[in-house]
């Protein structure tokens, strides 16, 4: 090439000085390209030497080219077509490859070299992650390992933010990962993610949560938090290995304080029903439901209507959801279980005198045998039951006390929920129900002369579509909780005493106007806060069989 050059110079009438000028210009412009290409390549895992290679020789044989052609602006544009499109060629392989936000040439590439500022700890997304610790994560220098896994980092827990997700769950397969967000506790399967990728992002994450990144076995636990705008989101990471990589959850910590039972937004009865329960100086009142259905916020809520400085209020749980302020809670822990039980601890709590309890997961029946004792003795107690519905909670009840009549004798109510997504206010879209449908669910038709569903769209001025920004396109923003509810008077302990038949109580209840969950959402359904097929999804869980209550 050197040769090529120092000939060109005896033709004087071809080369001018500002021709010179020009043709080192974009020589050495073809060197440092060459040097850019091959380091990002590099980063990438491109295969920076095939890259390097055919940019050079595609480089070389233009110069040549441009030196044989006598025209000089000709050649010139000969070689620079020549290197522009082994460039371009370059790019597009490599976009096709990486997130989005690294992607080079694209207009919000062009953009943000143009708009480029001094942020310190803030991404283009306005991200900033903070650590377990407490510290800010500066940004990564560009085109590290780090810098990968951060840019994926922000692309990720944005998404989620706007999707309003509460867990996201990334879960390894041969050649990816799968990604699935829970919005409003329902799964949202979301696009894989490359697997290289997914160690990037592994990698910086892990950092941030002050997790071993070398270790990629054992299970590891951490929190974090992201600061986005003026929202601070607390996630808690938990990892797994497995066999195909790393199994990552990450699940938002909540902030805000325990819910009161007047924040419940319960209907009126319902509310009533509860409210009374803290007239009862003692008695025992059983919170009930399928796991992950609210029953904790509600065991809480019903706690927290009591007036912790009149009252001494203590509590005994396995895994606590919340701090209940100025309320003791005992919590019973794997240590605990080599040298007491679950019983055993709750004897301890009574040394205190409390005068309610709160005590979840009731799972044995010495626990369930004490509980009995400590009403008679004049406390209010809660507790927690695993349970499709207020028969099912009431039969287990029994079982684990082993005597119906100590199980009902002090028991003052039953109570069974679900959850049920609300529909968006923003784009739900009304419509006029099916007469048989009405019919089948027993309403008549002047009560619902309009139901409502997800509609999920909305338009703009032109009259185009687009997604809903209040719901990001679900159809349903939060939930709301629906209760099937007996308060037990003492004609129905002295029935509960005589019969041995579920059906049997189950009329009676129905006689004593207990709604089934079924007929509160429905209620729900006409009050146009959720669709039919919303409760259909909800409620199409296969029954368990019922069986007779165990005797006396």
């Amino acid at each position: 090439m050197l040769n090529i050059l120092l000939a060109t110079l005896e033709y004087s009438e071809y080369i001018a000085p500002y021709k010179l000028v020009l043709f080192l210009l974009f020589f050495f412009l073809w060197i440092w390209l060459i040097t850019w290409l091959y380091h990002d390549a590099l980063n990438l895992r491109m295969g920076s030497v095939f890259w390097t290679s055919i940019v050079f020789v595609i480089g070389a044989v233009g110069a040549l080219i441009w030196m044989l052609i006598p025209i000089f602006m000709l050649g010139m544009l000969l070689y620079l077509i020549a290197i522009g499109m082994a460039f371009i060629i370059y790019v597009v392989q490599r976009d096709a490859t990486v997130a989005e936000i690294d992607r080079i040439l694209t207009v919000g590439h062009i953009k943000r070299l143009f708009n480029r500022t001094d942020k310190k700890s803030t991404s283009k997304e306005g991200i900033v992650f903070v650590t377990a610790n407490g510290n800010e994560v500066p940004v990564p220098e560009s085109r590290t390992v780090e810098f990968f896994g951060y840019k994926k980092a922000c692309e990720l827990f944005s998404d989620a933010i706007w999707r309003r997700s509460t867990e996201i769950i990334l879960s390894p397969t041969s050649g990816d990962y799968t990604v699935i967000y829970y919005v409003d506790g329902t799964a949202l399967k979301q696009p894989e993610i490359d697997k290289e990728q997914m160690e990037y992002f592994i990698g910086f994450i892990k950092q941030v949560a002050d997790l071993n990144v070398k270790e990629k076995r054992r299970p590891q636990n951490s929190k974090f938090e992201i600061h986005k705008n003026d929202t601070v989101v607390t996630w808690g990471i938990n990892t797994a290995g497995s066999t195909v990589g790393e199994q990552i959850k990450f699940k938002q910590m909540a902030l805000e304080g325990i819910l009161k039972l007047s924040d419940f937004g319960l209907n009126q009865d319902i509310f009533e029903q509860f409210n009374a329960i803290r007239d009862n100086d003692h008695g025992l009142f059983i919170v009930a439901g399928p796991p992950k259905t609210g029953v904790t916020t509600t065991f809480y809520g019903l706690l927290r209507n009591h007036d912790a400085y009149l009252n001494s209020i203590n509590t005994l749980e396995k895994r606590p959801s919340g701090v209940l302020p100025n309320i003791i809670q005992t919590i019973f822990s794997l240590s605990d279980t080599g040298r007491t039980t679950y019983a055993g601890k709750l004897r301890e709590i009574m040394g205190t005198d409390p005068t309610i309890l709160g005590i979840a997961d009731c799972a044995d029946g010495a626990t369930a045998k004490m509980i009995c004792k400590i009403v008679e003795q004049g406390k209010l107690v809660y507790i927690t039951l695993e349970a499709d519905n207020v028969l099912q909670a009431l039969g287990k009840w029994i079982k684990l006390v082993g005597n119906k009549d100590a199980a009902v004798r002090n028991l003052i109510g039953i109570s069974n929920q679900r959850l049920i997504r609300k529909l968006c206010s923003e784009c739900k879209e009304g419509y006029e129900p099916n007469r048989g449908l009405l019919k089948k669910f027993n309403i008549p038709a002047e009560r619902a002369k309009v139901f409502y569903r997800a509609d999920r769209l909305q338009q703009d001025r032109r009259g185009r579509s687009k997604i809903c920004d209040t719901c990001q396109g679900i159809g349903y923003v939060g939930r709301m909780p629906v209760f099937e509810t007996i308060t037990i008077n003492d004609e129905l302990r002295a029935f509960i005493n005589q019969t041995n038949s579920l059906s049997e109580i189950n009329s009676k209840f129905r006689s004593a106007k207990m709604l089934f969950l079924q007929e509160q959402a429905l209620k729900e359904v006409v009050a146009g806060s959720t669709s039919v097929n919303e409760m259909i999804r909800v409620f199409s869980t296969s029954k368990k069989v019922r069986r007779p209550i165990p005797k006396k």
